[in-house]
């Protein structure tokens, strides 16, 4: 018998946030239907309800959960209403779950991740249930699947339980069984993102953002034809569009390269993501809710070619630094080893490094670590042996990525000669030869990003691998863009790169 090629698609919360988002859905899975392929939809939570559930269980710690509650249920109430669906039969039994486990946390006035990872996921689980609901009352066959039971979180030894419960990983070997069961569902099969089930039968998460983890897990474990995920964006882009209108999407990309830009900041896709689909070589195409027909970025190993490039600039805000200063660490044996394994101890993990015969500066990512007051003390207690710390802050990382970055350096003189007058707290340059980043003063990374941007793409055509900007792509949806701007603010990027070389 033929196996099936199945196809994972992945919704975001602002995906399954409406009964317009909804009826795309529906008109997604069943074109995936009608070209003989098994969709496997992967829903995040609506979007609003991880922030609105972290708030009910805030609310524990002070015995007043009451009021965020009660917002919890009218959210999903909109919802249901819009749908035509029932709440209370397809999900009372949820949010009465919900309500009796946070009575008794707000009663002892505690939340402990075992509690917090259940009743995050509780989310998922909502969204999953009203969706599948709509479907079915639409005429579509649909098969609702608990995630939890074929994700398995694979735990480390020696993992605080914190991290354990919240940001657990899982493997994603081929996994015949779950090819096996799949097959037998009937139809659409719709399943839920962020949550997997630990070797002791608790529910855990993959840490936020995890509902793209989830969908590369299953489209790894059932070595699908390709993973979607569909997002509020079409694809990734040359920057941050958010702050830079014209930043152009990037048609394709290699596993490499989308990983360099998910890592150094973009928030299309989490960077856990792409390596289970890397693994089993399955494409990843990033696709727009709102406009479906937009094509998007598609990730393989092939990419856009070998050229060498820049291809995006990537910002990371809220980047802390740790300067490490001591003569003591010339020619000495294991100074490394002994420091790093200080911020070991304390639950703290590394990003970039520079390094010199007498100072050692190391930046920690935000997304990865909590660098609250009580873990910081102890980080420069525990180095204070060794070295002289201190701590700089409000930072901001800026990153080129591309390809072959270090044979370009004779072609960014003018590019880098924008951070002349900033004070560059640290510079690295990947081994990898796919990224070039500058540490410098937060508050100065959006005016740079848009400097850069203007002076490496403002000339680019469209091709194979760049496509049109976001202004351009929504003035053509029909959406308020170009035409209604002044032609100096249409061109405002190329105007200032203008002033610059003057």
């Amino acid at each position: 018998m033929e196996q099936p090629a199945w196809v994972v698609m992945k919704f975001g919360g602002t995906s399954v946030a409406s009964v317009d988002r909804w009826t795309t859905i529906k008109a997604q899975a069943e074109a995936r239907l009608e070209d003989g392929e098994r969709p496997v939809v992967v829903c995040s939570a609506i979007s609003g309800v991880s922030d609105a559930i972290e708030d009910i269980l805030s609310g524990c710690a002070s015995g007043h959960p009451e009021q965020a509650l009660s917002a919890l249920r009218a959210k999903h109430q909109v919802l249901a209403d819009a749908l035509g669906v029932d709440l209370d039969r397809e999900i009372g039994e949820d949010l009465q779950e919900i309500e009796d486990q946070v009575r008794g946390a707000s009663l002892i006035r505690e939340v402990t991740p075992r509690l917090h990872a259940r009743l995050m996921a509780m989310g998922e689980r909502m969204s999953t249930r009203l969706g599948a609901a709509f479907l079915r009352q639409s005429g579509v066959k649909v098969t609702w699947v608990d995630a939890r039971e074929h994700l398995r979180a694979s735990e480390a030894p020696n993992t605080p339980q914190a991290r354990a419960m919240l940001s657990a990983e899982c493997d994603f070997l081929p996994d015949p069984e779950l090819r096996v069961a799949f097959s037998r569902c009937e139809g659409v099969i719709i399943t839920q993102g962020f949550i997997a089930r630990n070797a002791a039968g608790e529910t855990v998460l993959l840490g936020r953002g995890g509902s793209d983890t989830s969908a590369a897990y299953f489209a790894a474990k059932l070595q699908a034809k390709r993973c979607e995920i569909w997002t509020d964006v079409p694809g990734m882009f040359t920057a941050d569009p958010r702050q830079v209108p014209n930043a152009r999407v990037l048609r394709a990309l290699d596993y490499n390269e989308a990983q360099e830009i998910a890592t150094m900041g973009a928030k299309v896709l989490h960077p856990r993501a792409i390596p289970p689909c890397r693994a089993g070589q399955i494409p990843i195409n990033i696709r727009c809710t709102p406009k479906p027909d937009l094509e998007g970025t598609i990730i393989s190993a092939e990419g856009a070619g070998d050229g060498a490039g820049v291809k995006a600039i990537s910002a990371r805000r809220g980047v802390m630094l740790v300067s490490m200063e001591t003569v003591g660490m010339w020619q000495t044996v294991g100074f490394l080893a002994d420091a790093f394994a200080v911020f070991k101890s304390v639950g703290l993990s590394i990003d970039l490094v520079s390094t010199s015969e007498t100072n050692v500066t190391v930046s920690l990512d935000p997304s990865a670590n909590t660098t609250d007051p009580e873990t910081m003390t102890a980080l420069l207690e525990g180095l204070s042996p060794l070295c002289e710390a201190r701590i700089i802050g409000n930072c901001a990382s800026i990153s080129l990525v591309g390809r072959q970055i270090r044979s370009l350096l004779h072609q960014l003189g003018a590019v880098l000669g924008l951070f002349e007058e900033q004070r560059i707290h640290l510079l690295s340059q990947a081994a990898s030869d796919l990224n070039l980043t500058f540490v410098v003063d937060e508050d100065q990374a959006d005016r740079l990003v848009a400097k850069l941007h203007a002076r490496l793409f403002a000339s680019r055509t469209e091709d194979a691998l760049f496509g049109p900007s976001w202004e351009t792509l929504f003035d053509r949806a029909g959406q308020p863009g170009l035409h209604m701007l002044e032609w100096w603010i249409q061109r405002k990027d190329e105007l200032l790169a203008l002033a610059e070389g003057e």
